[in-house]
């Protein structure tokens, strides 16, 4: 019988495991790696984002905050001092001119009045007196001048009378300049009765009231500002432009706004001027510009807060694409991957065999040598730019990446006119439908979204 013990097993190793799983690591990622490659090959279009070729309407514009301020308005003052002892009018009162809004407590200028009335009459009974002595001097030198031609008198009574008739017609004289003075206070004073009564100088609602009832009004120092009229009719926006931009703006081109309380309602004028001095606060240059506007049912009011948009140039119903699929000022450039093509060039057959078509023919789906003249006319005016809904402006050369049906992307030459910080009006090199590239999936969006605007006011676009 084998009494001998059994023999023993080496214990396995801790490092096999680790191993097992390093080699699957290793052989995962291989494999992806792989898939990657020969995905990247199969399709060269992985990993981007697309944009389509469309239609609407464009603007360039420049935006700026302004307020609302009425056209036409006055601030009615006291021209007199005194108590203000009523006012016949409140905040949003209609009138018309010379309607009756305020009156002053007329005590003091009606006594006044009432004085100079009374001196007038007394200097007017003087002016009668000196009247008949007058008359009475003239009577006496002819007399004197008679008994003289007869040697009946003296030299000396002649002389006595023509003094004593010059003396009469010296102080009658003097009387009416005095009445004509006092007739010159008695006028000023009528007028400041009158001014008592503060009368409205035009037609129109009333904004607002500064002065209170039984206030004591002082003239003497400045004159007081008792209510203001505004015609609310026509109202003026006042902006402030930026330095940056106010080269680009010029009177007469046309400018809308939205309120806060609008609800997206846009209100339409054209820019009236701009005022040559600046406002400088903190260093920034700011400068005025303004335009009217019709308030006709009365929805804008006193100092209300506008976004106000220029518009410098604009294109309506035609092709444009994203800014962030564009390359502006590098023609021709070329990137692996992409082939490139001319927009002015007939249709080409890139590596692959897949055909391409680029320029003016790929833009429209009838052939420019099927139209008629006026067919053509009509398509060069569309594909025009306008500056300012007027102007033609400057068109730029651009490039984008354009995927084909078949998934080819070429580089192609484009001409681009009016461009907003979003979008790009396409001239000539690409048609509707097209797709172009915008950016890499994943990289958020490419170019600038939109532009910055108060809560409640929408952005600048087509005209509603």
């Amino acid at each position: 019988m084998n009494t001998s013990a059994p023999s023993r097993r080496p214990p396995p190793s801790r490092k096999a495991p680790v191993l097992i799983v390093a080699g699957l690591a290793l052989a995962i990622a291989a494999g992806w790696f792989g898939w990657q490659k020969f995905a990247s090959k199969g399709d060269p279009t992985a990993g981007l984002q697309f944009a389509t070729v469309q239609r609407g309407d464009i603007e360039d514009v420049v935006t700026a905050t302004g307020t609302l301020q009425p056209r036409d308005y006055v601030d009615v003052g006291a021209q007199v001092s005194g108590q203000l002892k009523k006012i016949h009018v409140e905040v949003g009162s209609v009138v018309k001119a010379g309607d009756l809004l305020a009156e002053i407590d007329p005590t003091v200028y009606l006594s006044r009045v009432d004085a100079s009335r009374a001196q007038l009459r007394n200097l007017r009974a003087q002016l009668k007196d000196r009247e008949s002595q007058l008359i009475l001097a003239q009577i006496q030198f002819r007399r004197q001048t008679a008994l003289m031609a007869e040697d009946a008198t003296t030299t000396e009574s002649l002389q006595q009378a023509e003094a004593s008739l010059k003396s009469a017609e010296a102080s009658l004289e003097a009387l009416r300049a005095q009445i004509e003075q006092n007739e010159s206070s008695l006028r000023a004073d009528e007028a400041n009765l009158q001014y008592a009564r503060i009368l409205s100088p035009m037609s129109g609602t009333v904004v607002s009231i500064t002065a209170r009832q039984g206030q004591t009004l002082n003239t003497n120092q400045s004159a007081p500002t008792v209510l203001r009229v505004a015609d609310l009719n026509t109202m003026t926006v006042q902006t402030q432009v930026s330095e940056a931009d106010i080269s680009r703006l010029r009177p007469g081109m046309e400018a809308y706004f939205t309120t806060l309380g609008g609800q997206g309602q846009r209100w339409y004028g054209k820019l009236n001027k701009i005022e040559p001095t600046p406002t400088v606060t903190n260093n920034v240059v700011l400068y005025n510009a303004l335009f009217d506007v019709p308030n006709e049912n009365g929805r804008l009011m006193t100092s209300m807060t506008a976004q106000v948009y220029f518009v410098v140039a604009q294109a309506r119903d035609v092709l444009q694409v994203p800014m962030g699929a564009l390359t502006v000022g590098n023609r021709g450039s070329r990137q692996p991957g992409a082939q490139t093509a001319s927009a002015q060039a007939p249709a080409s057959t890139p590596a692959g065999g897949v055909t391409t078509m680029q320029g003016p023919a790929a833009a429209s789906a009838t052939p420019r040598s099927e139209m008629s003249d006026s067919e053509r006319t009509a398509r060069r005016e569309q594909r025009r730019p306008r500056e300012g809904g007027d102007m033609p402006v400057r068109t730029r050369p651009a490039t984008v990446k354009v995927q084909d049906a078949e998934g080819t992307i070429t580089e192609r030459n484009i001409t681009i006119g009016v461009t907003s910080r979003v979008q790009a009006q396409v001239v000539e090199g690409l048609a509707e439908g097209d797709k172009v590239v915008v950016g890499i999936a994943g990289s958020g969006p490419t170019g600038n979204t939109g532009q910055p605007r108060q809560p409640g006011m929408p952005g600048p676009g087509p005209r509603p």
